[in-house]
């Protein structure tokens, strides 16, 4: 940036040469340094100056584009770096949060934060690295024109930086408003998309396509045309402000030709100070536009500060998972998803042994899936303690003690998530495709009672699923998920309706094979058949929250 200042200023300094050579090479001629120098390299006459003078300006100029050039290169590529770093951190800090957070986020904002103002914010980056390059390149200019005439220099100073400041004042408020309105759209266009693509089913038979079209288009509507008002009210001045300038160029022509007449002497310093003044009026524009921008990123700035800003957990993370428990217990624990909301759990005390398959029932509402959240230590109770062989497993001096716990436990819910990649890639969720054990990836599939089906599709394990797994049934996506778990080769499965989508003798199969697994593996379940429930050994009732007294099965 400096570098480019500095360059505009040798750049106009080299007019006055050029031009004193083209209007009157004796001028330049008397000045004893040009004519010593000039005697020294084999020139006799003024004449001869022309060539000499034109090739160092033409050097000048060039080297001064260059310089422009590359740091406009270095502005862009400082700008993406930065923007990067700023959506990586900020995608990690959000995966990072606490699952209580997550239930609370809206993903259409946070898609929006992380995607949409994070490339605004480079944008706005970009037009802050513009900004001060142009302001240090018009410092140059006005120091240029300054060493010129400072009369003029500091009038034509004064009258376009009025300007400027006026227009600036003027559009504030509309900027910054429309700005928060450009936010808010967006955070609407991705909910509108999300909606209408994720329930495409319903949508196709309950033919509510012109619905969800309508619900897009209220929110892109006003969202493009608040961003061409931006941009109309960022460029605007450029033209008004360039008229200006040729006005006060041929005023300021007039004037000094009236002043000191129409010698060569005039010709030089006018080329040199219109020159200066046609430079220095897009540094200008440069810098108000990149305001203006910046004015216009508002929301998209504190959207991205608020990801950013989000607290991390301790950073103590276990490396693998805990080797051995023989119990986990819940100690009076309380928990309530929000102040002043009724506790969901309400101080019940449970012990679950190491081996154990256990069945958690009750009716909708009573608290089951919760319950099971907080024995994953994914929710951390508002009262009591969760005790892993007696220690707290919510021990903020021993935070790896709950990222152990949790490598430990693999989890079957009832709704699948599945990535739009191979089946393999499914089963081992999470590794990348080198590192699969297919040994063990075959095993946990026929487990699972999902080999066969694989086995059978012209591409077997290598066969895409689709996004969500829309290829396959609902009862596969649940078996694949059942395997998954089973791959993971974890102490503690949970299982919570994971066999709800399957036909009575398939999960009878499943829950066969489940039971056949090493002893050392325990088991918890969330069921409403009870043929799902009748090889428990124990059943677990929650009634209002509440945990009652198991009842033995075995």
């Amino acid at each position: 940036m400096l570098a480019s200042g500095l360059a505009e200023l040798v750049s106009l300094g080299a007019v006055l040469p050029f031009l004193g050579v083209l209007s009157d090479p004796e001028l330049l001629w008397q000045q004893p340094f040009i004519k010593e120098y000039a005697i020294q390299i084999g020139l006799t006459n003024p004449s001869q100056l022309l060539l000499p003078v034109t090739f160092v300006f033409t050097l000048v100029v060039v080297f001064g584009a260059f310089i422009r050039l590359t740091n406009l290169w270095l502005n862009g590529r400082l700008a993406a770096a930065i923007g990067s770093d700023l959506s990586c951190e900020a995608y990690r800090r959000t995966l990072y949060q606490p699952y209580e957070v997550h239930l609370q986020l809206n993903s259409a904002a946070v898609i929006t934060s992380i995607t949409t103002h994070i490339n605004r914010t480079i944008a706005a980056i970009s037009a802050f690295l513009q900004m001060i390059t142009a302001l240090v390149v018009s410092l140059g200019l006005l120091t240029g024109l300054l060493l010129i005439d400072w009369t003029i220099a500091l009038s034509v100073s004064v009258l376009f930086g009025s300007v400027y400041y006026l227009l600036a004042v003027t559009a504030r408020r509309e900027l910054r408003i429309n700005s928060q309105l450009i936010s808010e759209t967006a955070k609407q266009q991705i909910k509108a998309l999300q909606e209408g693509l994720g329930a495409i089913r319903d949508v196709l038979l309950d033919g509510n396509q012109g619905l969800y079209v309508d619900i897009y288009r209220e929110a892109d509507v006003p969202q493009r045309k608040k961003q061409v008002r931006n941009q109309f009210l960022g460029i605007f001045p450029r033209y008004a402000v360039e008229a200006l300038g040729l006005v006060s160029i041929a005023l300021l022509g007039g004037l000094l030709v009236y002043q000191q007449g129409s010698d060569a002497a005039v010709i030089p310093l006018l080329g040199a100070i219109a020159l200066g003044a046609q430079r220095l009026l897009p540094a200008l524009q440069q810098v108000y536009s990149g305001w203006s921008r910046l004015k216009s990123f508002n929301a998209d700035l504190a959207g991205v500060l608020a990801l950013l800003n989000q607290p991390l957990p301790p950073s103590e993370v276990a490396s693998e998972a805990l080797q051995f428990f023989d119990s986990i217990r819940f100690d009076s624990v309380y928990f309530g998803y929000g102040p002043g909301q009724k506790d969901v759990i309400g101080g019940g005390d449970l012990e679950i042994r190491c081996g154990e398959r256990i069945a958690l029932i009750g009716s909708t509402g009573s608290g089951k899936s919760t319950t099971v959240d907080l024995l994953m230590g994914l929710l951390k109770p508002n009262a009591g303690r969760i005790l892993i062989d007696g220690n707290d497993l919510h021990d903020p001096s021993h935070p790896e003690r709950l990222s152990a716990w949790r490598l430990s436990i693999a989890h079957v819910p009832q709704s699948i998530y599945l990535a739009d990649s191979t089946i393999a890639e499914n089963i081992a969720f999470g590794l990348p495709h080198h590192m699969i054990d297919m040994e063990l990836l075959k095993i946990a599939a026929e487990q699972a009672q999902i080999a066969r089906f694989i086995e059978s599709m012209p591409s077997g394990y290598s066969s895409f699923v689709g996004e969500r797994g829309i290829r396959l049934s609902g009862g596969q996506r649940q078996r694949i998920g059942i395997a998954r778990a089973l791959y993971k080769q974890a102490k503690v499965v949970v299982l919570d309706e994971a066999t709800s989508a399957l036909d009575i003798s398939t999960e009878d199969a499943v829950i066969k094979a489940v039971e056949s697994l090493s002893r050392d593996l325990t088991i918890i379940m969330i069921a409403h058949r009870l043929s799902t429930i009748e090889h428990c050994d124990r059943v677990i009732r929650l009634e209002r929250g509440v945990l009652n007294e198991p009842s033995q099965r075995k």
